[in-house]
């Protein structure tokens, strides 16, 4: 962020609302809400006794299959790579999970937290995923608004469904995928940089939306896939 007037950065400062004044990063303290304007204080030397050893590897506890993970538990991906010490090792753990489409579950620590972890083999290389603990991760159950027990829907409205999902089937490309607005946003900092004019398009009015047809949604749908499948075809011929 910046100044407009004169374009330099902004900075923020400590203000503490009570006394209303800025306050030194050595006044500041950690604090854990338990009630409504009630906190515990916890010191750094209270944080620094909790801290996990850091360790140089992965501690592996067992090995699942991955269809059993739901991808809801997965956060972040990182490939690893050995050190000299460590190749052979590396190279047999990479060779018997792919062998047996397995994944090692294991605990790493980084950057002074534990992680729940999930290895697999991609490739020639070990991926590592970490993964959310379950008290992270919301549960359907604390979810309102979700369809309760069968849907109402014809046979006919099912089949539809299915032939849509049948359509639009096909192996994962994610090369098919940009992320346009970050195409665009780079785009126009680079047309601003070299000094052209930007202008911004008026944006479209929300209007209130109908109620939908569903099974003419869902033929439009089919037709559509089916087109765009044919133009496909038509490429690659």
């Amino acid at each position: 962020q910046l100044h407009a007037p004169d374009q330099s950065r902004i900075s923020l400062k400590r203000f503490c609302a009570e006394e209303e004044k800025e306050i030194p990063s050595s006044e500041i303290v950690k604090g854990y809400e338990v009630g409504p304007d009630e906190y515990v204080i916890i010191t750094p030397e209270e944080l620094d006794s909790l801290a996990p050893e850091m360790t140089n590897g992965i501690e592996i506890e067992e090995f699942v299959d991955l269809v059993d993970i739901d991808p809801v538990y997965f956060e972040s991906s990182y490939y690893l790579a050995p050190d000299k010490k460590s190749e052979k090792a590396y190279a047999l753990l990479l060779a018997a999970m792919r062998d047996s489409n397995k994944v090692a579950l294991g605990k790493v620590v980084m950057r002074n937290k534990q992680y729940l972890t999930a290895l697999r083999a991609a490739g020639n290389a070990i991926s590592m995923a970490t993964l959310y603990y379950p008290d992270e991760v919301t549960s359907l159950e604390e979810l309102d608004g979700l369809p309760k027990g069968e849907i109402d829907a014809s046979p006919r409205e099912l089949a539809m469904a299915q032939q849509l999902i049948e359509a639009l089937s096909g192996p994962f490309e994610p090369e098919k995928y940009r992320d346009e607005y970050r195409e665009q946003l780079m785009q126009m900092i680079d047309e601003k940089a070299s000094g052209k004019t930007i202008v911004a398009l008026p944006q479209k009015k929300e209007t209130a939306s109908k109620a939908v047809d569903l099974m003419a949604a869902l033929e439009a749908s089919i037709a559509a896939a089916k087109d765009k499948g044919g133009e496909k075809a038509k490429k690659s011929a």
